[in-house]
């Protein structure tokens, strides 16, 4: 079933984090596995962000010491970051297995990624200059209390809640998920792609790396294929909807703009508000009203439609 929910404020900021907390709390029912937010901040840094974990909530509960493996792998990522060059500003533990960096760093991205991935029980969830990813087991109100992020301020979210079908419940098959190695692209689903596996492969074979068995991920490495073979993102977007079968709803988002895409036969839900300064949209109806105290007017969007917004 699952929910999906975006927000992007145009030429101003405002408290995303509350926003779309409101929102997925609102989509609830659609799904009560995991929830999962990806918040642009109001200002880019020139500095990166990673958000990264070095174990599963669930590992917490096992009997064996994954309390001193967590800060073994901490570690570990501290000495790779600072072999690769990067120099580490601000260290946040968000839980007793998720961090937030922020660094300086001017050399091969995606090699760095790798170096830090390549160690055991580590995942980066997300790297950029704006995108924030946070995702884990909960619904919005749990995972947002848990992060902080009731008063993130930024310009456009996107958000997801998971009722899990095709893959485990873990943080690893949460979304949204980041298009690696591509700073501030993640991407959030709600359907089923039926030639996952065919595409996966193809993916394989040309250098891409999925981190989990959720069909939602292909979406992801998907648009940072067709990114990196030089297309925009609404060109990679309406490539999409020709090249991935089933039936979905998804939206994009990167460092300033917020994309939403629809199969041809338009079976899963979504629902827009557009005024001159927010755009905001979601599974239900519901969420969108959770964020105003004032009547509104929406609208669905037809099938196979693709649009995108720029903050």
């Amino acid at each position: 079933m699952c929910g999906i929910a975006g927000l992007i404020h145009r030429g101003s900021s405002a408290n995303i984090g509350g926003q779309m907390t409101s929102m997925l709390q609102a989509l609830k029912h659609r799904g009560p596995d995991s929830t999962g937010f990806a918040l642009y901040g109001d200002e880019a840094t020139s500095d990166l962000v990673m958000r990264f974990k070095v174990a599963e909530q669930e590992d917490l509960a096992t009997g064996f010491d994954i309390h001193a493996t967590v800060i073994e792998r901490r570690a570990t990522v501290d000495e790779r970051l600072k072999e690769m060059g990067a120099k580490v500003g601000s260290q946040e533990q968000a839980t007793e297995y998720a961090y937030r960096y922020s660094f300086a760093f001017d050399g091969d991205l995606k090699r760095l990624i790798d170096f830090i991935e390549d160690i055991e029980g580590v995942e980066i969830l997300s790297i950029g200059h704006a995108l924030e990813l946070i995702k884990d087991l909960g619904d919005a109100t749990v995972v947002s209390n848990q992060y902080s992020l009731g008063g993130f301020d930024g310009t456009h979210a996107i958000g997801h809640t998971r009722m899990a079908t095709e893959s485990d419940v873990d943080i690893r098959s949460a979304h949204p998920y980041w298009a690696y190695p591509f700073n501030d692209v993640s991407v959030v689903h709600n359907g089923q792609l039926t030639n996952y596996w065919t595409n996966r492969r193809d993916l394989e074979r040309r250098g891409h790396r999925f981190m989990s068995d959720c069909d939602s991920e292909l979406i992801a490495v998907y648009i940072a294929h067709r990114i990196d073979e030089g297309d925009d993102l609404e060109a990679a977007m309406r490539r999409s909807v020709d090249e991935l079968d089933g039936v979905f709803t998804y939206l994009v988002a990167t460092g300033d703009s917020l994309g939403m895409a629809k199969d041809v036969m338009a079976a899963k839900p979504m629902v827009l508000y557009e005024s001159d300064d927010l755009i905001a949209m979601a599974s239900e109806e519901v969420a969108i009203r959770s964020i105003f105290p004032h009547e509104i007017d929406t609208f669905d969007p037809y099938e196979g439609e693709v649009r995108v917004w720029q903050s």
